[in-house]
């Protein structure tokens, strides 16, 4: 599906992370990637997962800094030419935020900093890289069902995913004339690094698999497979959309 493609995948922590799966999928798929790491600290991860895949181009990128998302862009421009799929699968909040009583534990700077990461970051990708995207280019970010409903321990990054679902929806909007798509998948419960730092999480996953219709939980292929599919000419006419991969969880009362 993605032969030729030249993706870039931003937020790969480790081999159980979303952005994992996706490069597994996107690469099996055919697409050319390059990835991204926050900091010295994730560099070896990150270059990990490219020895992998066969990825020679690895960046440095810290999203709350628009000199290191310009200087990926140029990297790209350097290298590609141009860039066809751009999937942002970055979030972050304060441990302090993801815990208690949503009013009473939300500080303004839990907020910025939530929203800064987990939303805004993707329209920064957008602004860097749009002079180099291809004319039928594809971006993607990944929230959760917390952008629409109250999941206990989820708090400031609920708001900052339904901030970014908004986001979804106007960039779509001031791209598509361009031929530019974008779009989200709300993914379901998955053990992954950035799922550890949420209270009560293994309940969370038993949960889960007992109570969807498909009665088990997510899996990162599966997250993967729709990623491909949302990035390649086959979903053409697809924009604006938060996509579920669920099993279904978010159907139940």
């Amino acid at each position: 599906m993605l032969k030729g493609k030249k993706a870039l995948i931003v937020g790969i922590a480790n081999e159980r992370s979303i952005a994992y799966g996706i490069a597994h999928a996107m690469r099996l798929h055919g697409a050319d990637l390059a990835l991204t790491y926050l900091n010295e600290k994730m560099q070896s991860r990150v270059e990990k997962a490219a020895q992998q895949f066969g990825i020679e181009l690895v960046l440095p990128c810290d999203l709350t800094k628009d000199d290191q998302i310009d200087a990926v862009a140029e990297s790209l421009k350097k290298h590609w030419g141009h860039v066809d799929i751009i999937v942002h699968a970055a979030a972050f909040a304060p441990a302090d935020q993801l815990q208690g009583n949503y009013v009473s534990n939300v500080t303004r700077e839990g907020f910025r900093v939530a929203h800064d990461v987990s939303s805004y970051s993707f329209t920064a990708l957008a602004k860097s890289c749009e002079s180099i995207l291809s004319k039928q280019s594809a971006l993607l970010t990944l929230s959760y069902l917390g952008a629409v409903r109250c999941v206990s321990n989820y708090n400031t990054m609920g708001v900052a995913k339904a901030s970014l679902e908004a986001n979804v929806r106007y960039m779509a909007h001031a791209m598509g004339p361009k031929g530019t798509r974008v779009n989200a998948i709300s993914a379901g419960t998955i053990k992954t690094l950035a799922s550890s730092g949420i209270k009560d999480f293994k309940t969370m996953l038993v949960h889960n698999a007992e109570v969807t219709p498909l009665r088990r939980n997510t899996t990162l292929e599966e997250v993967g497979n729709t990623a491909s599919f949302l990035c390649s000419d086959m979903a053409s006419g697809i924009t604006g959309e938060i996509v579920y991969v669920d099993s279904g969880y978010h159907l139940i009362g």
